[in-house]
């Protein structure tokens, strides 16, 4: 034995190779945290010593995954650090990778899973990489506000080019074996079996002589061999495919890692390795990467908490929908791709057909773009039993009920079903405003009964709300969550109000756009400021989306149960363009009119109509608003509704409020969520902001839990 660590040990596979094999005790995955730092420094040191006697050495994981990465859990910490800190700690961790590169014999890696962040940056500084045909590969640091720190941007342009670097970095996806050895990042796929016997193959022809693996290392020592034009076009071109795709504004890891690159190219290993960690240090400092960390991090904390609330789940065999339609055979397509037997009932035959057809155009796309067979779609199809009776519902597990927006049609068609199922059977309502605990009002067994809020396109949208009534039982919540888990879905629970959690606080947000052009702002410039902030889309564009009628029946459900803060004493513009027969993409009018691209999608166009209709909301001393007026307003009414559904305890944590906009509504994942942009704007600030605008009504007075928090120097995120 060379070295033997908890996480690393090195020993002789056969006489002159070696094996480092990552394999961390008690781990599920092998990840670059400070305790594997240090045992790998410690291996380093053990082969420079050995290295005598080694005549080459294959890299190898005990894990299913290679190397997860650097953990994110301690980035946090380091990343509140000076930047001249952070540039130090990644210079140091680089010096022990430059070592291991630096040894005196061929190494290979041997990637049987997936080699992601310093995972792949691990098998970078070996000369050869043999991958797994399960296995994948990849530098996804720009999806948390930062870039590869561990020698990958420097690498990978001398190994790949540069175009292939810079695409591979800005875009962070991980590539399947086939794409990685098309672009030279690995060099041979291999059947899983035969991994290691590959590896052993391959420095075993490196020793000999074979492969000329000082001339694979020595590129990598070297600056890139392009010529300065070959480099600007290659970086220009770049630049244009990756910008207009990323906003640098928004995401400035792609930008400041681009920067990196064009200082490095033309330096030796060790500079271009300082220019990096500089770069690294100042894209770790920005608000981005503290938002993108703390996104990743309240995800793995919301599927922990959601896997607790799975503990007395009952086993799921088969599920049923009421209600077919585009709704239904969302619902229907997702339980079905996922292997789960659906029942879709209605009443009608051609909405069935219609829950069918949508049903089967998600799986057509799927075709298409050959992520499955024909032969697979029609298994999938299979499982779902379109059906206009209940005959077959005695053993269904859990019912979910999808039909229209109406607490009377509810009542009737969650009663018949009740007598209907089961004793222990779930039910579930799918309603996006209506209270659980009103509905459960007609049921026999209330304690059975849950809210199960998809959103729409149910195939799009990661978020399910799991709403708990007043008297639903804990097994039904755990039943509900391990339902949406097994559908693919992040379940969150909430407790039962008007509007749930989500609806709660977008209607807030759509009030504040409502005040706003009834004062005079022009519901274009309003879009383009929000969508400039981060949104997908503006709040106008995405009340067509939505549906101008769905909206004005949820305001007014809202306005009941919140009359202090979302009963306006106004007509709105939303509500006066619904009265004028405009619903949006629906009809193809709402506050744009739509006209169908070239792909056959409808394409919004401004349209001189809704000026005219909308004269009859505005005030007549309309006002001029700046940017960051609109940005101020909009955000205040949002964020105080988020904060308020904490102190209700509507929703647990802010961790958990925070995914549930990112994921429910598409609030701007660069900014974190609703808590964390408070937390950035700073406390103090946010209640300055909150005063100024109180006159405007109560959706915009600091709610108490936000008084309390700034009077005590208290964050969302300590």
């Amino acid at each position: 034995m060379i070295y033997q660590g908890n996480r690393i040990t090195v020993s002789m596979l056969e006489e002159g190779i070696a094996n480092m094999h990552f394999n961390a005790e008690n781990e599920s995955v092998n990840k670059f945290d400070a305790e594997t730092n240090q045992q790998f420094s410690e291996a380093v040191d053990a082969l420079e010593k050995a290295a005598d006697s080694i005549k080459g050495l294959i890299v190898t994981s005990g894990k299913r995954v290679f190397i997860a990465g650097a953990d994110i859990t301690e980035f946090v910490g380091h990343f509140r650090k000076e930047e001249t800190e952070i540039r130090d700690w990644i210079v140091e961790i680089n010096g022990v990778f430059n070592r291991f590169e630096d040894l005196p014999f061929p190494k290979v890696a041997a990637i049987n899973g997936a080699a992601l962040g310093g995972g792949c940056e691990m098998t970078l500084v070996c000369e050869y990489r043999v991958m797994g045909e399960k296995a994948q590969i990849g530098l996804p640091e720009t999806q948390l506000g930062i870039f590869p720190g561990f020698g990958g941007s420097v690498r990978t342009p001398r190994v790949i080019g540069i175009d292939n670097a810079l695409e591979l970095i800005a875009t962070g996806k991980a590539q399947k074996p086939a794409q990685a050895l098309k672009l030279g990042l690995v060099d041979a796929v291999v059947a899983q079996d035969d991994l290691q016997a590959a590896a052993i193959d391959l420095v075993k022809k490196a020793i000999a002589g074979d492969l000329d693996w000082q001339a694979k290392r020595e590129e990598k020592l070297q600056p890139v061999k392009l010529n300065q034009l070959e480099q600007t076009m290659a970086f220009n071109s770049a630049k244009g495919a990756i910008f207009a795709k990323a906003n640098p504004k928004q995401y400035p890891a792609v930008a400041i890692a681009i920067q990196a690159i064009e200082k490095h190219v033309n330096l030796g290993r060790d500079e271009a390795i300082k220019v990096e960690a500089a770069h690294f240090a100042k894209a770790a400092k920005t608000p981005q990467a503290e938002s993108l960390v703390g996104l990743f991090l309240n995800d793995q904390a919301v599927k922990k908490l959601a896997k607790q609330h799975t503990k007395n789940a009952h086993d799921i065999n088969e599920a049923a929908v009421l209600g077919a339609g585009i709704m239904g055979g969302g619902i229907a397509y997702q339980a079905a791709s996922k292997g789960l037997p659906i029942i879709m009932k209605d009443i009608k035959s051609e909405q069935l057909d219609l829950g069918m057809g949508e049903a089967s155009k998600l799986l057509g796309k799927q075709v298409e773009r050959k992520r499955m067979t024909p032969a697979q779609m029609g298994e999938t199809l299979s499982r779902i039993r379109p059906t206009l009776n209940y005959g077959d519902f005695g053993e269904t597990d859990i019912v979910i009920e999808a039909v229209v927006e109406n607490p009377k049609v509810k009542h009737a068609v969650l009663k018949e079903v009740e007598g209907l199922v089961k004793e222990n059977a779930i039910l579930a309502s799918n309603t996006s405003t209506i209270s659980i605990t009103h509905l459960a009002t007609v049921l026999e067994r209330p304690e059975n009964f849950v809210g199960m809020h998809f959103f729409n396109p149910v195939h799009r949208m990661p978020l399910v709300e799991v709403i708990r009534g007043e008297k639903s039982s804990e097994e039904a919540i755990a039943t509900t969550v391990a339902l949406a888990q097994r559908m693919g879905k992040v379940p969150v629970v909430v407790n039962d109000c008007p509007g749930f959690l989500v609806n709660r606080v977008l209607f807030p947000y759509f009030g504040a756009f409502d005040l706003l052009l009834k004062q005079g702002a022009d519901f274009v410039h309003v879009d383009k400021v929000m969508e400039k902030f981060g949104w997908p889309m503006g709040p106008a564009y995405l009340i067509d989306v939505v549906g101008l009628d769905t909206g004005v029946h949820g305001a007014e459900v809202m306005a009941e149960g919140f009359p202090d803060r979302m009963k306006p004493d106004y007509k709105g513009a939303i509500k006066h363009l619904f009265e004028n027969e405009r619903l949006g993409q629906k009809n193809g009018v709402g506050f744009y009119k739509y006209e169908t691209d070239k792909r056959g999608k409808p394409k919004k166009v401004a349209d001189e109509a809704t000026y005219e209709l909308l004269k009859a909301t505005t005030d007549s001393d309309k006002q001029a608003f700046e940017d960051q007026t609109i940005i101020d307003r909009m955000m205040l009414a949002f964020c105080n509704e988020t904060v308020r559904c904490l102190e209700d305890e509507i929703v647990a944590t802010p961790a958990e409020a925070d995914m549930a906009m990112i994921m429910g509504v598409g609030f701007p994942p660069f900014r974190g969520g609703p808590c964390r942009y408070i937390d950035q704007v700073g406390l103090d600030n946010y209640l300055a902001l909150c005063e100024k605008y109180a006159h405007l009504g109560k959706a915009y007075e600091a709610p108490q839990k936000i008084r309390d928090m700034a009077a005590a120097g208290e964050t969302f995120y300590p």
